[in-house]
């Protein structure tokens, strides 16, 4: 069974003339498959469209039992000029063990129930709300603003200190940086080139994001060995042209995948929509295969979280067991602050925020995401300061060493 409620606002003639229609999909249509009973819902005021009603109407489904608990059901209509279905202007109210459903929505078109995957429908942005996009929207282009500026400055630091260019581990960081960089550039053009009737343009813009994302990743496992050799091996730690084989992997191992990718198959960078169950919502240019993005990104992106994991948990404890063995005063309570800022720095090198995308499914999904907008997007303001402070670090050293001299 079947019932709607209609807004007044809809009745703006005295005997208005209303559609309401039934149609069942056969086996064969697109999408009948994920349709709750395989209908379709028609509700129509003749002569008239209605779309942004001020009250929604409400349309329920009685009577039908999900018996697989991996899918939940969500209230779509059906776009005619794309033939697929989007669940823009609508939304589902439904707690499980209802018998009942209600699609709650703006605008009177064809609708329906699909049932969905609980896992990625946690796993997409698809339980935002359009508020929560937007915001996350801004944060992360205001972000990746301020990183953009603040990483080009220390860039410029690094060209114009000779001393800071002479510390293989400075070299380390500002190749990063410049991965970083490059990344946030086509980040924020991403949208734009979506938006353009260019093709080639999105490709371009869709291949060097995945590339640089990964140049990213490789300077960040690049960042954690660096840190373990400074560490942990400390002595005899010299490598023939270390720079120069460090970059081949930083800068190498990215263009094989991507060039791998790019082989096998040409397609699988173009137009991909933010909100995966909404094929009208905002696009970008970027990984269009799903099974390329959990390889190629997902994956190495994991390889380097728990290998940078394992070399900061290898660096807490150098710092705790040096702290223990001194006796703790005013100093060291200084040294202590230090040593805590300095570890919240590594934190920011070896990318382990990246690590916090982890907590944006399930009941932590909105504030993960919200975490992990602004903690990830500000990276660059973060690796900035800690450039700023070491070079600060080597200016006081400088003058305290002429001093002495003096």
């Amino acid at each position: 069974m079947v019932t709607a409620r209609l807004p007044k606002e809809i009745f703006t003639r005295q005997f208005p003339k209303i559609v309401f229609s039934t149609f069942f999909l056969p086996n064969r249509a697109f999408f009948s498959e994920n349709l709750i009973e395989g209908r379709l819902i028609g509700l129509k005021v003749a002569y008239k469209q209605f779309s942004g009603l001020q009250r929604r109407f409400n349309i329920t489904f009685y009577n039908f039992t999900i018996y697989n608990e991996s899918l939940i059901p969500q209230c779509v209509f059906l776009n005619y000029s794309t033939q697929t279905f989007s669940r823009e202007g609508c939304e589902t109210l439904w707690e499980p063990r209802w018998s009942k459903i209600t699609c709650s929505c703006n605008h009177l078109t064809i609708f329906a129930v699909l049932l969905v995957n609980v896992q990625s429908s946690e796993g997409s942005t698809s339980f935002l709300s359009v508020e929560d996009q937007q915001i996350l929207k801004y944060i992360s282009l205001v972000g990746c603003s301020l990183s953009l500026v603040t990483m080009i400055i220390a860039v410029l630091i690094f060209i114009t200190n000779k001393q800071i260019r002479a510390d293989d581990t400075k070299k380390v960081h500002i190749s990063l940086v410049i991965a970083l960089i490059l990344l946030n550039v086509h980040f924020l053009s991403t949208e734009t080139a979506a938006k353009t009737s260019s093709t080639e343009l999105c490709f371009y813009v869709a291949i060097s994001l995945h590339y640089y994302l990964l140049a990213t990743f490789s300077w960040m496992l690049l960042e954690g060995f660096h840190l373990y050799l400074l560490v942990v091996k400390v002595f005899n730690i010299y490598i023939k042209r270390y720079m120069l084989k460090a970059s081949v992997v930083g800068w190498g191992i990215p263009a094989v995948i991507v060039s791998v990718v790019v082989s096998i198959d040409r397609g699988a960078y173009g137009h991909v929509a933010l909100d995966l169950s909404n094929p009208n919502s905002t696009k970008i240019c970027y990984i269009t295969n799903n099974t390329v993005k959990l390889v190629s990104a997902l994956g190495v992106f994991c390889l380097v979280f728990f290998v940078n994991v394992a070399v900061f948990v290898v660096i807490v404890k150098w710092v705790l067991s040096s702290q223990s063995s001194k006796q703790f005063g005013q100093s060291d309570r200084n040294e202590a602050k230090r040593n805590l800022c300095t570890l919240l720095s590594i934190m920011v090198l070896l990318g382990i925020t990246w690590g916090l995308i982890f907590f944006s499914f399930g009941y932590l999904s909105t504030p993960g995401l919200y975490i992990f907008c602004i903690m990830n997007s500000l990276q660059g303001v973060f690796i900035f300061l800690y450039f700023v402070l070491s070079w600060k670090k080597i200016k006081d050293s400088n003058k305290i060493s002429t001093q002495s001299t003096s």
